[in-house]
């Protein structure tokens, strides 16, 4: 039997903090609280801890340079492990007891230490142990990493040397292989009844009986029936009450038709959080991780993914204090990744808060500079791993913002799937209208300029069209004139520093930002109750004789960029045309490669931007309907502008998804909890069509399948809803006391939701410490150094916390038990009252924009109270801040709705559920 290893913790003191307060375990074993440990911290050395800025930040005290994080230990040891970056989710990340206070934490932070050590032990002798002590001892050596000593000790190894081929991670990974392409598929339908015998297999034996769930598989399986003709696909739009199991009754008929078929299936959701859920519910179907990994794959946008060249280029910065840790954090998870997804996937969110984004913003391909098949890693690519492996799986996992962009383009890099399913299907509306969109702005076109360009001083890395065109092709010969051209007219777009020039205003003889600056100008004269604090905008139209003479102008810079790039793509082009017997298979791909970028990356926008100038001097006629809306725009940040332009959109975006993405594919399923309007007065059919509207399915020629589901749960017994009919909801004070009452009334487990970032942090600073000295955690988007996927983590693992969010929030969380037991709105979810909102409330409200209005608050306070119930023991209370609100919008809700003054709202909060605590 091999000897244990001898672990060797640092002695330090270890900390846990609240809002303002602290709990210490001294070195010598005693806890202090209170005043002791507000004493103690003035002089305290760098502590063990759990998420060094956050721990600062509640103390309110400068960050320690050398703490000694467990989060950081974590993701070195056990790479690719998921864990809410608070010592409770640490706790059960380690399948360890959950502390029950801030003490109890703080003590058992020596312990998390030594379970963490040990589970790195247990690759001693491995190549993956010495790869981690070669890069352990590389950070001692280069940055003094505090916990170097007690990684080699756990490893066997406290005389390891420095190796910095531990930071070249592509070493030990695979490569992907070409093959055949895939037969066409078949077209063999899905029958009902195979639907619900696969759904059974799924769930199992024993499994608790839904009838719904059956009823559902075996309705939208009528999604795979053969389609009868071209831009005719089957179109199923299924509403699923919460709590039907909708996902796996979806997973049956795709999985089925995938398998017989020999094709797969693209499953779309809206946010990369929910993909990630979608991910772990088909462990059910493919319980073997390997032959899950074979059957199913993420796919996300390759700005998603980590870049091994973009990480070879880093390697410079080992040295740098600031940089090594996230870099040496980056690449031991490169080799233990299961798809290399640095967005959302198995990379910890948490990385980046610990050390900031400038290192690890580095590491994927966001600026579209990627090389493909001339990078030297191309054939270890996880992008294009993921491209292969999708070709052969049977559910590919995708979003709605993927696959629109990728149909915008013709098919993208993964080709046109032949079915879908969209989940969360309210939402390809506005999916659409983001993936749909157009805008001349200052960021967009100088980031053209920089992909044209490359990087033009400063310590950017970034490659310019002429050097990537030089490593795809080798001989540049005839595609230097076209080349240089372009390159010249592309100094008219915003040059580096552009932002300072746009703020100072004056004359300015850049072409680009001379159209800002009108843009600006226009928007400024036009625009009303401007508190020099938030953006602006006002209609494009009649356009300034001022806007109009500088839209002319940059429309004749841009097509002395676009004509020799269009050039350029011919010239290549004519490379793979003339003399396609001699092209080596990899010198057709890279040409190709080039072509494909400038037509994606520079002529598209190019000939899209002109469209938009052009169109400034067309004045719609009064009272026709739009197919676009324009309007200007100028972008403010802390009171400051930092960014103008003209902004395009479709009046209904539901056209191009018809068009592009619906009419080629063979069968589609949108479904949603909430697809229809709910009002109980509404006729049947007027549900349906407002649902047809929001999916695009009225813009098909054959009429969609309906189904819908009621939700299994009793919400009469597991929820109470209630509007507070005394609070004055333009006073934030007011709201923020409400909102503390509400949350101490449950002991934590609320969620509360914002219209404004503004007051959101105004109240999360008003609350915050007193809930915490109650015991009660707040978090808050956009005040914690967390993204949204980590703050629902943390949200999910801490049962008596609370979380303050926008719509995203409302929109990304799902917390089944008592973690969300509480949701409280701080006023009606109205649609902001932007230009576009006003064209669309005009012309797409049939003759109604009122209740345009009402039916899209409606939707937004329906799936809030979505959140609340997720299984059929949970209860909750949903709350409306706002006595203003009308009955008409919240008739749409599966429980009866009580007004009523906030105490005696206060007091009916906490006896529901004191009840639900009691009967647990």
């Amino acid at each position: 039997m091999a000897e244990a290893p001898r672990l060797l913790l640092p002695d330090v003191p270890a900390v846990v903090a609240g809002a303002g307060r602290a709990s210490i375990l001294t070195t010598d074993g005693e806890m202090l609280t209170g005043e002791q440990a507000r004493r103690a911290l003035r002089d305290l050395p760098p502590p063990m801890l759990v998420h060094g800025p956050a721990t600062a930040r509640r103390l309110d005290i400068a960050p320690w340079l050398d703490c000694y994080d467990l989060l950081e230990l974590f993701a070195f040891c056990l790479p690719a492990r998921l864990a809410p970056p608070t010592p409770r989710g640490l706790a059960m990340a380690l399948d360890m007891p959950a502390p029950k206070d801030d003490a109890d934490a703080a003590a058992q932070l020596p312990a998390m230490a030594t379970r963490i050590l040990r589970l790195l032990s247990e690759t001693r002798g491995s190549a993956a142990g010495a790869d981690a002590a070669a890069m352990a001892a590389q950070l001692k050596a280069a940055v003094g990493w505090v916990w170097a000593e007690s990684v080699l000790a756990a490893l066997g190894a406290p005389a390891a040397k420095p190796d910095r081929n531990a930071f070249r991670p592509w070493r030990r990974l695979p490569e992907w292989e070409e093959e055949a392409p895939p037969p066409p598929a078949a077209s063999v339908p899905v029958e009902p009844a195979e639907a619900r015998r696969r759904l059974a297999e799924m769930l199992g034996e024993g499994a608790e009986a839904r009838p719904a769930q059956a009823d559902y598989a075996s309705a939208v399986s009528a999604a795979f029936a053969p389609r009868e003709a071209e831009g005719q696909p089957r179109l199923v739009l299924a509403e699923a009450g919460t709590g039907t199991g909708k996902t796996l009754g979806y997973i049956a008929p795709a999985s089925l038709w995938a398998e017989k078929n020999g094709a797969p299936v693209w499953l779309s959701t809206y946010t990369r959080n929910l993909q990630r859920q979608l991910d772990q519910e088909l462990a059910r179907l493919y319980p073997d991780p390997e032959e899950r990994r074979a059957r199913v794959v993420v796919r996300k946008g390759r700005e998603n993914y980590l870049c091994l060249l973009n990480l070879e280029e880093t390697q410079g910065q080992l040295s740098l204090r600031d940089a090594a840790m996230p870099l040496a954090l980056a690449c031991r998870w490169a080799t233990h990744t299961r798809d290399g997804d640095i967005v959302g996937g198995d990379f910890p969110g948490w990385i980046m808060e610990l050390y900031g984004g400038a290192v690890i913003g580095q590491l994927a391909d966001r600026r579209g500079e990627c090389i493909r098949s001339a990078c030297t890693h191309y054939r270890k690519c996880f992008v294009e791993h993921s491209i292969r492996r999708a070709r052969s799986a049977r559910l590919v996992v995708a979003n709605h913002a993927l696959v629109m962009v990728q149909a915008a383009l013709g098919g993208g890099e993964d080709g046109r799937p032949l079915r879908y399913v969209f989940d969360e299907g309210h939402h390809i509306f506005d999916a659409a209208d983001s993936a749909f969109a157009g805008a001349i702005t200052g960021w967009e076109t100088a980031d053209l300029r920089r992909w044209l360009l490359g990087a033009e001083g400063g310590r950017s890395r970034a490659k310019g069209l002429q050097k990537r065109i030089e490593d795809l092709t080798g001989d540049v010969g005839d595609l230097l004139p076209p080349l240089e051209a372009a390159l010249q007219a592309a100094r008219a777009l915003p040059p580096p520093g552009w932002h300072a020039r746009f703020a100072e205003g004056g004359a300015e003889p850049n072409p680009t930002l001379a159209f800002l600056l009108a843009v600006r100008a226009q928007v400024m004269a036009r625009a009303k109750d401007d508190d020099g604090q938030y953006g602006l905008e006002c209609d494009a139209h009649p356009a300034s004789e001022e806007l109009l003479t500088a839209a002319d102008a940059l429309a004749a810079v841009l097509h002395k960029i676009e004509a020799p790039l269009a050039d350029l793509a011919q010239r290549l082009q004519a490379r793979i045309d003339e003399n396609p017997e001699e092209l080596e298979l990899s010198d057709r791909i890279r040409l190709e490669t080039a072509i494909r970028g400038i037509q994606r990356r520079a002529l598209m926008p190019l000939a899209a931007w002109r469209g938009m100038l052009g169109g400034l001097h067309q004045v719609p006629e009064p009272g026709t309907r739009p197919t676009m809306v324009d309007w200007l725009e100028l972008s403010r940040r802390e009171a400051r502008d930092v960014d103008a332009g003209m902004q395009r959109r479709w009046l209904d975006p539901t056209q191009p998804f018809a068009r592009d993405v619906a009419a080629p594919a063979h069968g589609l399923l949108i479904t949603s909890a909430t697809l229809r309007d709910a009002m109980p007065e509404q006729d049947m059919e007027d549900s349906w069509l407002s649902a047809e509207a929001r999916t695009g399915a009225s813009h098909l020629p054959m009429p969609a399948l309906r189904a819908a589901m009621a939700s299994p749960f009793d919400y009469g017994a597991q929820t109470r809803a209630f509007v507070v009919t005394d609070i004055d909801k333009s006073r934030t004070p007011q709201v923020a006391s409400a909102m503390r009452a509400l949350f101490q009334a449950s002991g934590g487990g609320g969620l509360g939701l914002f219209t404004a970032i503004r007051r959101l942090r105004e109240v999360a600073r008003l609350i915050a410490p007193e809930l915490e000295a109650g015991g009660i955690p707040l978090y808050a988007q956009h005040v914690d150094a967390m993204d949204n996927a980590t703050l629902v983590d943390v949200f999910r693992a801490e049962e008596n916390s609370c979380l303050l969010g926008t719509d995203a929030m409302r929109d990304g969380v799902d917390v089944p038990g008592r973690s969300l037991r509480l949701l409280v709105y701080e006023r009606v979810p109205w649609p902001r009252p932007t230009i576009l909102h006003r064209e669309r409330r005009l012309h797409l409200s049939g003759g109604n924009p009122k209740g345009y209005d009402d039916e899209q608050a409606r939707h937004r306070l329906r799936q809030g109270f979505g959140r609340l119930i997720r299984r059929a023991d949970d209860k909750g209370v949903f709350v409306l801040l706002d006595g203003r609100a009308p009955s008409r919008l919240l008739g749409g809700l599966p429980v009866g709705i009580t007004r009523a003054p906030l105490k005696m709202v206060v007091e009916q909060v906490r006896e529901f559920l004191e009840t639900d605590k009691g009967e647990e």
